[in-house]
């Protein structure tokens, strides 16, 4: 799910979109933004890529006796730290600083500093520390639902200019009149320009929810004010529509908490309308959070097959887990035959209509879970190009001052016990993005799926099946 370069940084949480090999279905134009953009949700700052497809809600005390196994790192075990030494060069590192450094310190970011450093040296990009701060926009961003008004902005780097990438539908933005390409020029009497993005984001346009924020846009060289509600919104991670011939289209930007309704909301939907065939299209998706891909798999498909495996993991020691489907539930069984209290829920869907899954290099992890269940099950059609191949999981631990670390824990595996760790998923019909004519749209303008050639192709191949 995390990319371990990234030409545009992310801060956000509703559309933590990475510039690929596929297609620009958000709406800009392949290539236009790399390099070049910082982006921010207006409501929350957001650390990274993506969480990890795991979340594990446990407490990790500061001596580390308790449920999560977390020992005392002066333990005699080997590959233990000798604290001792540590200790010793920290002093003396210290000392140094207070005798030579020109400028005041922070202690709070030295401290940090050296977790961080610490689970740095893991030389696991998918391991790491979260300062209390981080950890609370880390929680919010992976629920989808966030106190803010619901815009998704970018920052130009070379200019500063923040625009409006995205305004959510039912957002406080929409409703005070904001739109897609809105240049932000202020955010009362600060010049957003004048600002880093996360800052601006964090400190003036975010705020208590029922109060209000003064926004100026610039549209068309006009000065437009904005007078915008803070309150919750949730992010809208699944888009869809009916396109031609009672073909239905889903688009799916990551998984958070909200992913798995939003998703069942839209094939209910697209069923009821008459889809005779479906495109559910993960490219540029980083991950998420695996009980929503978990659940969207779930109600696509059968559970008369594979035992009803969606998913299964194991770590180094060698004990597992296993996502699965029995008798109208989902279930989630641990090594020990013991089960997770959040489950069962309920399953009492499948779709039966031909279904293809867009995939490309940016699709990693739990997109990856959700496309090889569909895969192994021969209940889709993979088209694309070969998925980012991130076959581990991280889970994160809370420790009892609010921050928590996230640390890889487990291989995974799809239902018929594929790992694609650093290979991917290699799509059954391979169809290269080719970037169509877009002379005639604005630049802000969406690329009409009539023009994206992966999707017509996925269109064209389940029509042949028919």
């Amino acid at each position: 799910m995390e990319k371990e370069t990234q030409n545009q940084e992310e801060h956000d949480t509703g559309n933590k979109k990475a510039q690929g090999d596929g297609a620009q279905k958000g709406g800009f134009w392949k290539g236009v933004l790399t390099g070049a953009l910082v982006t921010a949700f207006a409501g929350l700052a957001v650390v990274g890529v993506a969480s990890g497809i795991n979340v594990i809600e446990r407490s990790v005390n500061g001596s580390g006796q308790n449920s999560t196994s977390v020992e005392s790192t002066q333990a005699t075990a080997q590959n233990r730290l000798d604290m001792k030494a540590v200790g010793a060069k920290l002093n003396l590192l210290q000392s140094v600083v207070n005798r030579y450094f020109l400028f005041d310190e922070d202690m709070d970011k030295v401290e940090a500093g050296i977790y961080k450093g610490m689970m740095n040296g893991l030389d696991d990009p998918y391991s790491t520390y979260y300062t209390a701060e981080e950890y609370e926009s880390l929680t919010e961003e992976t629920q989808g639902v966030y106190c803010g008004i619901g815009v998704l902005v970018s920052q130009n780097r070379n200019t500063n200019a923040v625009t409006v990438l995205r305004v959510f539908s039912g957002s406080p933005a929409e409703e005070a009149g904001m739109k897609r390409g809105d240049i932000l020029y202020k955010v009362g009497d600060l010049e957003a320009a004048s600002t880093d993005l996360d800052v601006l984001v964090k400190e003036h346009i975010k705020g208590e929810e029922g109060t209000y924020v003064d926004l100026t846009v610039l549209r068309d060289g006009e000065e437009i004010p904005l007078h915008v509600e803070r309150r919750m919104v949730e992010t809208d991670t699944v888009e869809h529509q009916m396109l031609e011939d009672n073909t239905g289209y889903i688009m799916v930007s990551q998984f958070d908490v909200v992913t798995g309704d939003q998703f069942a909301k839209a094939v209910d939907d697209l069923e009821s309308k008459g889809m005779e065939r479906l495109i559910i299209d993960l490219r540029d998706n980083p991950g998420g959070v695996v009980d929503s891909c978990v659940q969207m798999a779930a109600y696509v498909l059968p559970e008369d097959k594979l035992d009803g495996t969606l998913l299964t993991t194991a770590t180094k020691e060698g004990e597992s887990d296993r996502y699965y489907c029995k008798d109208g539930q989902i279930l989630h069984e641990y090594n020990d035959g013991s089960t997770d209290k959040k489950y069962p829920k309920p399953d009492d869907h499948e779709i039966t209509v031909p279904i293809a899954v867009l995939i490309n290099g940016q699709s990693a992890s739990a997109s990856e879970v959700f496309s090889g269940a569909l895969q192994d099950y021969g209940a889709a059609k993979l088209v694309g190009t070969t998925s980012f191949g991130k076959g581990i999981v991280q889970s994160l631990l809370p420790l009892d001052d609010g921050s928590a670390v996230k640390i890889t824990v487990a291989h995974y595996y799809t239902p018929a016990g594929n790992d694609l760790h650093k290979k991917g998923l290699t799509p059954d019909v391979e169809v290269e993005y080719e970037t169509p004519d877009v002379s005639d749209l604005n630049i802000y303008d969406t690329i009409p799926l009539d023009r994206d050639n992966q999707v017509q192709k996925a269109i064209e191949i389940l029509k042949a099946e028919q």
